[in-house]
């Protein structure tokens, strides 16, 4: 059991308080996931050849007290770059105009311990083992701003408790997902993946989910059209919710077997495994409050 929650932000005034208005969503989920907890925040993309790379130090001796700024520093002497570094603790995002390729290639070989958590124009990424509210804490996340997340409380399963292994999952660029259930076939998928060289980091079922998906929409899917070849490929039980540059989007199983409730109003669409995530926003008794319909694809736009 997990919990799941998201966030998308149509009055630009609100995306100030994206934060603010997010963290009691994500503990309201702490009951259905005390393990670990995480969320991906997209921003307005930046411009040009710029990327942003979340990058996490915790699985690494003495990760929690990384030097940022001389990775930084290498990285301007050794691939000519002008890397800007926002860290909190054992997180950092990194800002560069460096594409995904050549960067990840300089990071396996300097820094092999570090994780990378996401790469984007407009994603940052953060998750860690600890309760919601421990996580929340850890990494401010009610100081975040931006146009739309994607949350995640996980009681672990399937797989081992550890950083890596919590959501959100990520794959390619600017694109996430989390997600509430269990797949039977995920090795299948794996097996089915990995002979077109796509790689994976943990035994997690959810990473099975997010690098189909990706893969699709690398093909040239777009994303419902990605989605609806996971409605084909996917066996289990399962609520999924992903994020993309622009858009939100949330599926269920042909049972809907796992909860989700969705609030939507003029200024905002709120998901969460449950209604006591979403009480608290403003204007939430005058919004339009429906349980997704199985195997149905919910896609909002910002």
């Amino acid at each position: 059991m997990c919990g799941i929650v998201g966030l998308l932000i149509k009055k630009s005034e609100l995306r100030e308080q994206l934060g603010d208005l997010m963290v009691p969503m994500l503990l309201g989920m702490t009951g259905r996931g005390p393990d670990s907890a995480g969320l991906a925040v997209f921003t307005e993309p930046l411009t040009g050849q710029a990327r942003k790379y979340s990058m996490y130090s915790g699985l690494i001796e003495g990760g929690d007290e990384f030097d940022w700024n001389a990775l930084a520093s290498a990285l301007r002497t050794q691939l000519n770059a002008e890397p800007r570094i926002d860290a909190k603790g054992n997180h950092a995002v990194l800002t560069a105009s460096i594409a995904p390729e050549p960067f990840k290639a300089w990071l396996a070989a300097q820094y092999p311990g570090l994780h990378l958590l996401s790469a984007g124009k407009s994603i940052d990424l953060y998750k860690d083992t600890g309760t919601p509210a421990e996580v929340s804490e850890r990494y401010r996340f009610s100081s975040l701003k931006g146009t739309h997340l994607v949350g995640h409380t996980r009681m672990a399963t399937e797989s081992a408790v550890t950083p890596d292994r919590a959501h959100p999952f990520t794959a390619g660029e600017d694109f996430c997902l989390v997600h509430n259930g269990s797949l039977s076939n995920h090795n299948a998928i794996r097996r089915k993946l990995q002979p077109l060289g796509i790689h994976f980091e943990t035994d997690n079922d959810t990473e099975a989910a997010c690098r189909f998906i990706e893969w699709r929409m690398r093909e040239g899917d777009d994303l419902e059209a990605a989605l609806q070849s996971a409605f084909n490929e996917l066996d289990g039980f399962y609520t999924l919710l992903m994020g993309t540059e622009d858009k939100l989007a949330l599926v269920r199983d042909p049972f809907a077997c796992k909860p989700a409730v969705v609030a939507e109003t003029d200024d905002y669409v709120a998901i969460a495994s449950e209604f006591r995530s979403l009480a608290h926003l403003p204007g939430v008794k005058n919004a339009a409050v429906f349980e997704p319909a199985p195997e149905e694809m919910y896609v909002w736009k910002i």
